[in-house]
């Protein structure tokens, strides 16, 4: 018999923090720094906090821990999209038929008392953190602030009466093999430089916290109608300028701009993962050293964030972003990587991708319940 109990205590923490790295051995799972993942659970440490509320789940059959699962409502996403939701992440199961419907009812019972009339998920904390459960590319490694799960995962997730709501893709591309490009973006790319006078250049690592007033800008523009979106407010992007220090690359961010106006913008991150996956999930006694030396280490980048204001899309500018990027791959041991993840009903950035000779190599679906 399975019963679920409310995470209580710090022994209760570390079985929640510890499961996945129990259940996801010798997998192609990459396992996140245990420090980083007690601070991201953190209520004093996550800007999550000021605008929503999480209460941690575990499962046991006896004295085994068999699941784990996260219950939160974000009173910044309800504010914007009205209606009353509430999201379930962290999700990690043993392979059990009774151990997801355990789990799903315990959240669904708390968000019930809560007055939310939907469960949807899995996101950590919200659809910008680690989201979806993976149902295709199960055998390649996740870059940075993606998921994995084995296949076992959406099978039992909809054996317990959820329903897919919406997939979200990852695009492997080779940033260095111009020649698998269509020519017309090149030719969009040199009209916006030349016809819209726009330019491109480098976010300030120094100023960086400054550089995201004007990303949080764009993204709150240009991702608005995007489903699930969550407009970013100051505590997140705080937050954000500090975690993005970490894996921040000469270049890769990028801003463009028109009369010195932003109007677009770009996140690539290098890929720590395939730093993380020789530390082993500590610092010590030697993943401090693998860190330091992460620029020797990482030759892959996830594009996170690419965005226009919506009123300066005919300019071209997405293309001067894309050329931008290939241009960089050229001069740095950072040749490829993954776009996304990208919603599977946004044609315009999924068109964009194939056109750069870009394919889905990884697929993650959210889902959903009515309460």
């Amino acid at each position: 018999m399975v019963t679920v109990t409310s995470v209580g205590s710090f022994g209760d923490l570390r079985a929640f923090v510890g499961l996945p790295y129990r259940l996801h051995a010798g997998t192609p799972w990459v396992p996140p720094l245990r420090l980083e993942r007690y601070a991201f659970l953190s209520r004093r440490l996550n800007a999550y906090f000021t605008h929503g509320r999480a209460q941690y789940l575990l499962a046991r059959r006896g004295d085994r821990i068999v699941g784990r699962i996260s219950v939160q409502v974000d009173d910044a996403f309800d504010a914007f999209h009205g209606g009353r939701a509430a999201m379930f992440g962290f999700l990690e199961l043993e392979d059990a038929p009774d151990v997801a419907p355990a789990l799903l009812g315990a959240a669904e019972a708390w968000a019930r008392a809560r007055g939310c009339d939907r469960l949807v998920g899995p996101m950590d904390f919200s659809l910008n953190d680690e989201s979806g459960v993976l149902v295709e590319g199960h055998a390649l490694a996740p870059l940075v602030k993606q998921p994995w799960q084995p296949p076992y995962y959406a099978q039992r997730c909809e054996e317990a009466g959820l329903a897919g709501v919406m997939d979200l893709l990852a695009w492997r591309l080779d940033v260095s093999e111009r020649e698998k490009v269509r020519p017309a973006l090149w030719r969009v790319a040199e009209r916006a430089r030349t016809q819209h006078g726009i330019v491109i250049r480098p976010m300030s690592r120094r100023h960086l916290r400054r550089e995201l007033d004007a990303f949080a800008d764009i993204y709150n523009a240009a991702w608005a109608h995007n489903w699930g979106f969550v407009p970013y407010g100051k505590a997140d992007l705080d937050a954000y300028a500090v975690e993005l220090q970490l894996v921040y690359s000469p270049g890769w961010f990028m801003v463009a701009e028109l009369d010195g106006v932003p109007i677009a913008m770009a996140i690539t991150v290098m890929d720590v993962n395939q730093v993380l996956a020789r530390m082993d999930g500590r610092l010590l006694p030697l993943g401090w050293w693998h860190f330091l030396r992460r620029h020797r280490t990482v030759d892959q980048v996830r594009i996170g964030f690419l965005g226009v204001r919506p009123e300066y899309e005919m300019t071209g500018v997405a293309a001067a972003l894309y050329e931008r990027h290939f241009e960089l791959a050229a001069s740095t041991p950072l040749k490829g990587g993954e776009a996304g993840w990208i919603l599977a009903t946004n044609r315009g950035m999924n068109r964009g991708l194939e056109a750069m000779g870009a394919e889905v190599v990884k697929r993650y679906r959210v889902y959903e319940r009515a309460l």
